[in-house]
């Protein structure tokens, strides 16, 4: 019995929790050994959380730094043409204005009224077609009346012809104041007819004109008056204006310093010259120069000039703006690149030639006319074949390494083929 009291007090003392009573009266447990042993824990902990942070901080602070590695210099994009050697057309290039050969304001050469108009606006007419009726029935009359007085005078004429006859087979019975005086009178009468005759083609053609036709082939424009109206030989406003489009003429300009050259080729033949819209993309119609002006234009220092073109597809319009390209001469061998290639700097004109890896080298050149897109070089170091840039030249300088998307994508096409 005095033994399992020993063992409970002793339990007890080591489980049961100490308190202690503040001076409020409150209970509260006292620490022991177990909580001492945890805080000690958690500290140490903390230390060496610490400690490691700054060991890594420190490790990171005084890691080498490396190096970067250099990228290869990437290609300008450009694009690319060719150096070519071959024959090549002197074209003289202007701007001119397509006229008509030929443009008449038909009016009419009578007065009446307007019986019928028989055209169109804007139709195609040929010489002689009838435009326009004036009331003819004044003029019908009058030549009825000019054909009438011709065959009065005619008959008066007959009748003294076969009185002179008479007179002069008398002889010596008839008088010698007789015979000369019936002579006269034969020969009144004869200028009488005449004169009648003349009446009666004046009337036919006053007739005439009351039918008006077109003067010339042609396409007519608007109509000035309407039927019902009244016209008159003396009004200056015309019934219709007719213009000739085949053949029809261009009008344009080239340098005072080429006249030379156009003379020369003139002198050896036709001259070819083409009409161009005036955006130089579509070609309109193939002619030839007609003639020169005869004397220079001083304000300007151009010399005008007029070529003639068939027109038969009406492509050429009165009015209309046109570019005109005229060759004067071919030159068997010449050396050529894009028009695009050549560009301007502070030295002159030069263009970017690219070696075999691709680097491009600016070179000085002097240029010559240019055609269908193709400039002419007269001096500079380029050789036949050799690529030139046409495009992209502004990312460019002396030594650039440059590249052309395009020839790459249509190898690997024709590669695929």
């Amino acid at each position: 019995m005095l033994n399992e009291d020993v063992r409970e007090r002793d339990t007890f003392r080591s489980d049961a929790p100490v308190t202690r009573t503040d001076d409020d009266g409150v209970h509260r447990p006292a620490p022991g050994p177990a909580s001492r042993r945890s805080g000690a824990a958690g500290l140490g902990l903390i230390l060496l959380a610490i400690t490691g942070g700054a060991a890594y901080g420190y490790t990171y602070l005084n890691r080498p730094v490396a190096k970067p590695v250099a990228a290869a210099p990437l290609p300008v994009p450009v694009t690319l043409g060719t150096v070519e050697q071959g024959p090549f057309a002197l074209v003289s290039n202007g701007l001119g204005t397509v006229q008509a050969y030929n443009t008449v304001q038909v009016r009419t050469r009578v007065d009446g009224e307007i019986q019928q108009v028989a055209f169109r606006e804007g139709q195609t007419v040929h010489k002689d077609d009838v435009l326009v009726q004036i009331d003819p029935r004044p003029y019908q009359a009058a030549l009825a009346q000019a054909k009438a007085k011709k065959e009065q005078d005619t008959a008066n004429l007959g009748n003294a012809k076969a009185d002179l006859v008479r007179y002069t087979g008398l002889g010596a019975y008839a008088s010698r104041q007789q015979t000369e005086t019936q002579t006269a009178l034969v020969a009144q009468l004869t200028a009488q007819v005449a004169s009648d005759q003349a009446a009666i083609d004046n009337a036919t053609t006053q007739l005439g004109y009351a039918t008006v036709r077109a003067p010339i082939d042609g396409v007519t424009g608007f109509r000035q008056v309407d039927i019902g109206n009244i016209v008159n030989a003396a009004g200056q406003t015309p019934i219709v204006t007719i213009t000739q489009v085949e053949p029809i003429f261009v009008v344009f300009t080239a340098p005072e310093d080429q006249l030379p050259a156009i003379a020369a080729a003139l002198r050896k033949g036709d001259v070819p010259v083409e009409a161009w819209s005036s955006d130089g993309l579509t070609k309109l119609a193939d002619g030839k120069l007609a003639l020169f002006n005869n004397q220079v234009d001083t304000a300007t220092g151009t010399i005008r000039l007029k070529a003639v073109f068939e027109n038969k597809i009406h492509a050429l319009w009165p009015g209309l703006s046109v570019s005109t390209k005229m060759r004067v001469g071919t030159v068997a061998v010449a050396m050529t690149v894009p028009d695009n290639a050549i560009q301007h700097g502070p030295d002159g004109l030069f263009v970017f030639s690219v070696d075999d890896g691709n680097h491009a080298h600016q070179r000085a050149l002097k240029a010559g006319r240019s055609d269908s897109g193709r400039t002419r070089i007269l001096s500079g170091d380029l050789q036949p074949g050799e690529r030139v840039i046409v495009a992209g030249q502004y990312k460019v300088q002396d030594g650039s390494l440059v590249g052309d998307p395009h020839a790459a994508h249509t190898a690997q096409a024709e590669a695929v083929r």
